[in-house]
């Protein structure tokens, strides 16, 4: 006990004593996270219980970010005790330590909870996280991998700059192969939003290719955009098969981006059901074409 701790407590009462000592600490996430309120029972009532889901919300997404299942806990990883200070102090005092069998748990105090820097506590706290689950002590460079692999948003952001850095300049990251890097541009990671990546890979799909490579529509072209295809496919039938083949690929590949998304993917459909049929002039499947274009320019400027 620190001398303002010794101080403090000479300064409380027997019956104040007594109430914190019997105080039950809030335990979360399989007993990973216990937190003790430190403070008289309206602090606890106020700040005992959000800074315990604070806590465990930031374990739990390292868990889901890792894919790992909650560990149970028969003793705390992670002990934070909230302080009795009302005015906004932002410290944030963290005490490693290791238990007799060599397990290693964090201990954290809040002198001030109502002034707790969220910043440095969030980064303690993935700290503790590491030490406790994987009994590893991380660099702050660590962390910062850490906290955004558990972000949803960081971790797309992250995921999409290394697609690109393979696609644009051939670059690899350990371990990854052309393969992993196929399923990356197929998958939805961030449900029900599209990034600007997902749209500028959406687009970059926008062609159609001949089903056999030796023989090139009208005998001469390996590829042709969508607007090219209209006229194209009066002159060669392969064409309008390649645009039925392609409205499934178009589903597999656009949709779960989220409302304004799924409508450009849609109309795209639409286009390409209605170009395989043929029997529409090419003004109309023009404009069905342009509504398709205007809804994808749409997404972005969302």
């Amino acid at each position: 006990m620190t001398l303002i701790a010794s101080i403090l407590m000479l300064a409380l009462t027997r019956a104040e004593i007594i109430d914190r000592f019997r105080a039950a600490p809030v335990t979360q996430l399989d007993g990973l996270v216990q937190v003790y309120g430190d403070c008289p029972a309206d602090m606890r009532r106020e700040f005992q219980l959000p800074i315990a889901s604070f806590v465990s919300d930031i374990c739990r997404k390292l868990y889901v970010a890792d894919n790992k299942r909650p560990l149970k806990f028969a003793e705390p990883g992670i002990i934070v005790r909230v302080g009795d200070v009302r005015t906004n102090i932002a410290d944030v005092v963290v005490r490693p330590a290791v238990r007799g069998d060599g397990r290693k748990f964090t201990r954290i105090l809040l002198p001030s909870p109502s002034g707790a820097d969220l910043r440095v506590l969030r980064r303690e706290v993935v700290r503790a996280f590491c030490r406790a689950v994987e009994g590893v002590d991380l660099d702050d460079e660590g962390i910062d991998r850490r906290m955004r692999a558990a972000d949803p948003e960081t971790r797309v952001a992250d995921l999409q700059a290394e697609v690109a850095a393979w696609r644009e300049r051939g670059e690899y990251a350990a371990g990854r192969t052309d393969d992993d890097y196929l399923k990356l541009m197929r998958g939805v990671h961030l449900p029900g939003v599209a990034t600007e990546s997902d749209v500028l890979t959406f687009a970059s799909r926008l062609y159609l290719y001949p089903a056999v490579y030796g023989a090139p529509f009208c005998g001469k072209y390996t590829s042709c955009p969508f607007r090219e295809a209209i006229a194209l496919a009066k002159e060669d039938p392969s064409v309008r098969f390649a645009a039925f083949a392609k409205i499934q690929a178009l589903g597999v590949f656009g949709q779960g981006h989220g409302d304004a998304m799924n409508e450009a993917v849609t109309a795209y459909m639409k286009f390409l059901a209605e170009l395989a049929r043929l029997k529409l002039s090419e003004e109309v499947l023009t404009k069905l074409l342009d509504d398709a274009d205007n809804k994808l320019k749409g997404v972005l400027e969302q």
